[in-house]
């Protein structure tokens, strides 16, 4: 689990925007604090050292996010590559 940051606003094109300090990749998924799913990464855009995050919300009351610290999920990512490293082994 790495902070992304904190949602600023719910804009009107359905997407949550987020300030963050690092670039995450496209289609990286985004969790709460809580460890639930609320959606993936669609779009980086703005300043490259500030950089804004356009999450595409999977949940139902995407605007209760507002203000709220979300992270990308690293669980499924280091399981891939553990599995990765044994393929090229054999």
């Amino acid at each position: 689990m790495k902070r992304l940051g904190k949602v600023s606003h719910y804009a009107k094109q359905g997407f949550l925007i987020v300030r963050t300090t690092w670039v995450p990749s496209l289609n990286d998924k985004v969790i709460d604090k809580n460890l639930r799913f609320v959606g993936i990464v669609k779009d980086v855009f703005g300043p490259v050292k500030a950089p804004y995050v356009a999450i595409k919300p999977k949940v139902k009351d995407p605007e209760k996010y507002v203000g709220e610290v979300l992270y990308i999920d690293t669980r499924k990512k280091k399981k891939e590559k553990k599995q990765m490293r044994r393929k090229k082994k054999f």
